[in-house]
């Protein structure tokens, strides 16, 4: 798979990722046999980069990726919404020592990438959580850092930071307001793109309907109007009913022989600015589907102009966002 530069970090990145949110359980229950067998398919199919976070599944999701890794492959993971951090709880000790922790489930002695997980708004204003970020790194606990935010404004508050290497966003063709507010700056400042809920928590593969119900683990049941912690997360920000029909109409736009999924994928590729798409997948097939997005030529102009105005016409103005 082709790889892209993960800003200043320097990291080369494969262009779809694995994003392990659903290994800590968090998409409902998930065996450990079929964990392992996700993140095989994840390296047979060229993946060498896997995002997860220490409150994924209270650090299973990190133990699992820890235990698979290999040399050459690059892990990213993120601090910041543990219950003695979030909301009002942070200090440069407590941050340290949950790092410390993450490296331990890791292995190893130093993460290659660790992110800021959304933490509040007035925290990054204050600035010092920036500050413990490049004492990390010059302790040589991380190699880079970065940020995974909830809104514009937040990236655009991480942009102005000196040695900030990466930003975690949500961005897919039902969120599309990056392509137009962020990722010229981004590309400027030399800070790369993650891309995390590219499906919408799975509404853009095309294969829910009104009536899907979800595990009361999953966020998307329990998460479903963002009460739990965002309203912008969970099928990022759009009704789910909504969401549907969005998606039965946008299937028209879809190349011949592609799946929703591969559309939604290749969409976000397409952006020269994106470092890589961090899919999730509870199952191996849907690791190789998403891989093979990555393989897909680019959408004609004009596939893009149509879904720049679909999104303007009939999504825009559904989409709740934190505020």
């Amino acid at each position: 798979m082709k790889t892209r530069r993960l800003g200043k970090s320097g990291l080369k990145v494969t262009e779809i990722g694995l994003g392990c949110w659903q290994l800590g359980g968090d998409f409902g229950p998930i065996e450990d046999e079929r964990a392992q067998a996700v993140l095989q398919a994840a390296r047979e199919g060229g993946i060498n980069f896997y995002d997860t976070a220490d409150v994924y599944g209270d650090g299973r999701s990190e133990r699992f990726v820890g235990a698979h890794l290999k040399p050459g492959e690059l892990v990213a993971t993120k601090v910041g919404r543990s219950p003695d951090l979030y909301p009002d709880g942070y200090t440069q000790a407590r941050v340290r020592d949950h790092v410390l922790s993450s490296i331990e489930r890791l292995g190893g002695e130093q993460l290659d990438l660790i992110q800021l997980h959304c933490v509040p708004p007035e925290m990054l204003a204050r600035g010092e959580i920036f500050d413990w970020m490049r004492s990390l790194q010059q302790e040589g606990l991380c190699r880079a850092w970065g940020a995974s935010v909830e809104t514009m404004e937040e990236a655009h508050t991480c942009l102005k930071q000196p040695g900030i290497a990466s930003l975690q966003i949500i961005f897919n063709v039902f969120r599309q307001e990056a392509a137009t507010q962020l990722l010229d700056a981004a590309s400027e400042a030399d800070v790369g793109v993650i891309v995390r809920v590219p499906l919408a928590s799975g509404l853009l593969s095309g294969k829910f309907a009104r009536e899907t119900e979800f595990a009361e683990t999953d966020h998307r049941h329990f998460n479903r109007d963002g009460s739990a912690f965002s309203v912008g997360e969970t099928f990022a920000g759009i009704p789910f009913e909504a969401g549907i029909g969005l998606v039965e109409e946008m299937s028209a736009l879809k190349p011949e022989g592609w799946s929703m999924a591969q559309f939604a994928l290749r969409w976000i590729l397409d952006f020269d600015a994106v470092s890589t798409v961090i899919a999730g997948a509870s199952k191996p097939s849907q690791v190789h589907a998403n891989i093979a997005a990555a393989n897909l030529p680019p959408l004609s102009a004009d596939t893009h102009e149509q879904l720049a105005d679909f999104y303007a016409r009939r999504v825009k103005n559904l989409v709740q966002v934190p505020v």
